[in-house]
């Protein structure tokens, strides 16, 4: 034979074998998907026809103001985070941490060149969001809590004015000095009228009890927030209520003997013996709900409220310590609220120098709750401009 044309043949012969080899092993090969990958959408598993176009699932990411161990506010939100990637089979991508300054607006454009959703949560966020969804039309963009939006650009926020109404109702029960202390986050519309409905709920039960409210400027500081717990303990206060996303109010409170209750989340575990009740976030149906809209192409850009009627905004279970009285007097105040038989912030209202700022018969409506930036009267503290 030629040696050649015996040489081709060896050749080719090693080639099929070679080819028969690689076939056998891509056969047997295992998919393995980095957990945080961002570079292409991943593919829902579909039935039918090996044909078939594979449906793409839209690359989300979120955008959190701290870690997810802090127990409260980024907590929630990492809950419901875990619970859209359960409902829909999408692992998400997550940035902690992040300062509502311009390094927001850097994460947020890097994130959007690689995802199709962007979820922001945290007030501070939403001139920055707004800035990178007009440069990315395409993108679907969500910030938790602002008003501005866009064609891409919806917000989501809750009631949660309610839950701090209910809070009020059991603080202004439980204490038994009077004394009632708050510690603030920042004083901007948000805090300030949770702080108002949390006010009017104590008053609702206890013409007598006063609200004193510090402000820390933190949203995820212990050190910071137990100082102001502290002080207004040293003050006589005998409940307590937190608006920050740490559960350092309540462990303060808990060394003292006093009550407490913190925010966003169950905060139980921290102190069980102390613990009041207090409002708290459910965020993984309204994620499951956005993120399907956009798969399905029924996306659009919204300002969505969630309220005490479809979950998004509740009250912890209460603490061992509060009387089964007080948890019946808030739970039927809870039904009224959830019928419309009740609303919050129905006059006649006064503010902290006893000018009348809602009617006797008249309701603020949500955009004038929304931008609240006065004290009711009860409260005791300044918002500083």
């Amino acid at each position: 034979m030629n040696r050649r044309k015996h040489a081709f043949s060896v050749s080719l012969a090693l080639l099929l074998a070679l080819l028969l080899v690689i076939s056998g092993c891509s056969s047997n090969k295992t998919n393995v998907t980095n957990e945080n990958t961002t570079n292409s959408p991943t593919e829902a598993p579909t039935e039918g026809a090996a044909t078939e176009e594979p449906a793409k699932l839209p690359r989300v990411a979120f955008v959190y103001i701290g870690p997810p161990g802090d127990g409260g506010w980024t907590f929630e939100h990492d809950k419901g985070r875990l619970y859209m990637e359960e409902k829909l089979g999408i692992k998400a991508d997550t940035v902690e941490n992040v300062p509502e300054s311009a390094d927001a607006e850097r994460i947020i454009t890097e994130l959007a060149q690689n995802h199709d959703v962007i979820f922001t949560t945290s007030f501070g966020y939403m001139d920055y969001t707004l800035n990178v969804a007009k440069k990315f039309p395409d993108v679907k963009f969500l910030h938790t809590s602002g008003y501005k939006t866009n064609d891409n650009m919806g917000t989501f926020f809750g009631k949660n004015f309610d839950a701090s109404y209910l809070s009020g109702i059991a603080a202004g029960k439980m204490t038994k000095k009077n004394i009632i202390g708050y510690v603030g986050a920042f004083p901007i519309p948000e805090v300030i009228y949770n702080i108002n409905a949390f006010m009017l709920g104590v008053q609702s039960v206890n013409a007598d009890a006063k609200v004193s409210v510090v402000w820390t400027n933190t949203w995820y500081d212990p050190t910071t927030e137990r100082q102001a717990a502290v002080s207004l303990l040293d003050k006589g206060a005998d409940v307590l209520l937190a608006y920050q996303d740490s559960p350092a109010t309540l462990q303060a409170a808990a060394e003292r003997g006093a009550m407490a209750g913190g925010n966003d989340s169950d905060m139980t575990r921290f102190a069980p013996e102390a613990y009041l009740t207090n409002p708290i976030w459910n965020w993984g149906p309204y994620y499951t709900k956005t993120v399907q809209s956009v798969i399905d192409g029924t996306w659009k850009s919204e300002q969505y409220s969630g309220s005490l009627a479809d979950g998004m905004v509740d009250i912890a279970p209460f603490g061992p310590s509060v009387p089964e009285d007080v948890k019946t007097l808030v739970n039927d105040t809870k039904a009224k609220l959830i019928s419309g038989d009740l609303s919050v912030f129905t006059g006649p209202i006064k503010d902290a120098s006893g000018a009348v700022k809602v009617e006797e018969g008249k309701t603020l409506t949500l955009d004038e709750i929304l931008i609240m930036d006065w004290f009711v009267s009860g409260v005791e503290g300044t918002i500083p401009k």
